[in-house]
């Protein structure tokens, strides 16, 4: 459900304004009503999110370097610019250092097949009236007549490579149709040397930037914190509307109804003009999902899709249970369920200081999982295996109470499809109701006459024969409610012709939307189909030893169920929630798109 909220009015004096936006953040209950074109364009509001955005880069960059914490302190946010300057200008020398080194890498790649020389030797050659130049080619550009005209001397093969040099007089020039090679000005030894040094620097500063991710994540944290605190009062102050002359400032926001005392008492000893009101309907109120017990595990699942609108259902104690159950025939294995069950189980036992939210998603999973379990005793699967193969009373007793074989299974999805469907058409209904007015749902509810009369002629005939009186009385009521009333504001004939069109979709659109169930007794098919494969591996693959017979068995055993799990829980995730935001959100009339309530505070 939705927690019902109050509008909360504000108007205060200028000189008190800061201390009184101060003073609502500490209290932490006020969700601030932003205004419609948004607020960059503040020099100070985009400082403090390029400011973020260092702190989050940097944060980033020291965990990724998984060093080992020294300490769990408490970050100290006065010094997290001062840790940020370091860590920046380290980053800066890493690589200024790794420039370095890879245009010294270069230059001695440049000079390993010349050999170490001195290159002033060069320019004493030069002075002295002779020159020498240095030429890369094949074994077949080479030509011997060169050693004569040139003094050409090879002075190493590398493969088909020539490297040679010539020398000649200053004023004699060599044409050379071969590639000329240009050399650094420093001997090899000194490029190594020169390498060697860079690669200690830049390891003395790697040891630096260790250091600050084993000690200052905390404090950079702390800093980070501190500043988006900064960037959300600057985002309400920049919501203000400034009023008399920017004398009075005027505020507008949302909260809880059961923290209205809270906020009350706080304005008593404020000096502050307020209101506290209801929604209108116009207002684009916050959204906060207040649900309880087992349905409240299940609000994350809605948050991937979209909140509900302030005046709309919300439909996550409704989808939940289908939800449940729909995992459980999509994975339909009763050993997977009882491994995952039994893992969380055992790690909830053994972990310490687990967060609030972990501890939903962890019993989220153990539901799942005890979900999983019941629905793979309606195939006795278990980790591929045939539970009634095993000639025990327990297990015979519960297949002649709840086993389905595979046509029975296909018939079970199309019907929980169905269930699901007529379902979310009764909540569309309501939903109508409570947004418009009852004339609205008139149609809705004609329909589902229709479906229901159909379907319940279909699967007992002794109750209401097909075609029969009582049959015929619903379809001809429902018939002219959908017709009819398909739009209460339009005339009569524009509402047959809607009514026409909303049949078209009804026999197309319904009849995809129910097959589309099939995969809950497809995936939880194949999911058993590739167990067992595994098993015939583990069996066939194993060599017949005493010692590696069982080894590789189990191994194959292991390996592949783990492969078969993981690929199976994941489309036990994805494919009931594609039936919920699609098949069930679709004929339930959702719409969607409310803001979440982030309240106003440090």
């Amino acid at each position: 459900m939705i927690a019902k909220m109050k509008k909360l009015t504000f108007l205060v004096y200028h000189k008190e304004y800061d201390a009184f936006l101060k003073s609502i953040r500490d209290l932490g209950v006020v969700h601030v009503a932003t205004k419609a074109q948004g607020s960059a364009e503040d020099a100070g509001l985009q400082e403090s999110i390029r400011l973020s955005t260092r702190y989050a880069a940097a944060i980033k960059l020291l965990q990724g370097m998984n060093v080992q914490p020294v300490d769990n302190h408490a970050g100290n946010a006065d010094r997290g610019m001062d840790v940020l300057t370091e860590m920046e200008d380290l980053q800066q020398q890493i690589q200024q250092v790794a420039h370095k080194l890879q245009s010294v890498e270069k230059e001695v790649a440049q000079l390993e097949s010349w050999g170490d020389f001195d290159p002033h030797s060069l320019e004493r050659l030069h002075d002295a009236g002779y020159q020498i130049d240095f030429y890369i080619c094949s074994d077949k550009q080479f030509k011997d007549e060169w050693a004569d005209l040139y003094n050409a001397t090879v002075i190493n093969r590398v493969g088909s490579k020539l490297y040679f040099v010539t020398v000649i007089p200053n004023h004699v020039c060599a044409d050379l149709e071969v590639e000329s090679a240009k050399l650094p000005e420093i001997s090899l030894s000194d490029l190594q040397v020169k390498r060697e040094g860079l690669i200690k620097q830049n390891e003395t500063l790697q040891k630096q930037m260790e250091d600050l991710a084993a000690s200052a994540i905390p404090d950079l944290q702390a800093a980070q914190a501190k500043v988006h605190s900064q960037i959300e009062f600057s985002k309400v102050v920049l919501n203000t509307n400034s009023l008399a002359d920017n004398k009075l400032m005027l505020l507008q926001g949302w909260t809880p109804v059961e923290r209205i005392d809270e906020i009350k008492h706080f304005l008593e000893t404020e000096e502050v003009y307020y209101e506290i009101s209801d929604p209108s309907p116009e207002d684009d109120v916050p959204i906060l999902l207040n649900n309880k017990g087992f349905f409240r595990l299940f609000e994350p699942i809605m948050r991937l899709y979209m909140l509900p609108k302030y005046n709309e259902l919300d439909l996550t104690p409704f989808f939940a249970p289908f939800f449940m159950l729909f995992f459980g025939l999509c994975l339909g294995d009763s050993g997977y369920g009882l491994f995952m069950l039994l893992a969380v189980t055992v790690y909830r036992l053994v972990a310490k200081n687990i967060a609030a939210s972990m501890k939903s998603i962890l019993t989220l999973v153990q539901l799942l999982g005890a979900s999983t379990m019941v629905c793979g005793l309606l195939t006795g699967t278990c980790f591929g295996f045939n539970l009634y193969d095993i000639q025990v009373p327990f297990f015979q007793s519960l297949k002649e109470a709840i086993s389905l074989d595979n046509q029975q299974m296909f018939n079970l999805s199309l019907i929980l499809g169905g269930v699901q469907i007529i379902f979310g058409m009764i909540l569309k209904a309501v939903n109508q109701t409570i947004q418009f007015g009852f004339k609205y749902a008139v149609a809705t509810i004609g329909w589902i006459l229709v479906l229901v009369s159909s379907a319940i002629a279909f699967a007992a005939p002794g109750v209401m024969p097909m075609g029969g009186t009582v049959h015929l009385v619903f379809l001809v009521a429902g018939l002219l409610m959908a017709y009819l009333y398909n739009s209460p504001d339009k005339n009569i004939f524009v509402n047959i012709g809607l009514g026409l069109w909303d049949s078209y979709n009804m026999a197309t659109g319904l009849l995809g939307d129910i097959l589309s169930y099939v995969r809950l007794f497809a995936l939880g098919l194949s999911g058993g189909i590739l167990a067992s494969v595994f098993n015939s591996l583990a069996v066939g693959m194993s060599p017949d030893n005493v010692i590696a017979g069982p080894i590789v068995m189990v191994l194959i055993f292991v390996i592949g169920h783990a492969i078969n799990m993981f690929m199976n829980v994941l489309g036990a995730m994805v494919h009931p929630m594609r039936l919920t935001f699609v098949e069930f959100f679709k004929n339930s009339g959702y719409e969607g798109g409310g803001k979440e309530y982030k309240p106003f505070k440090n």
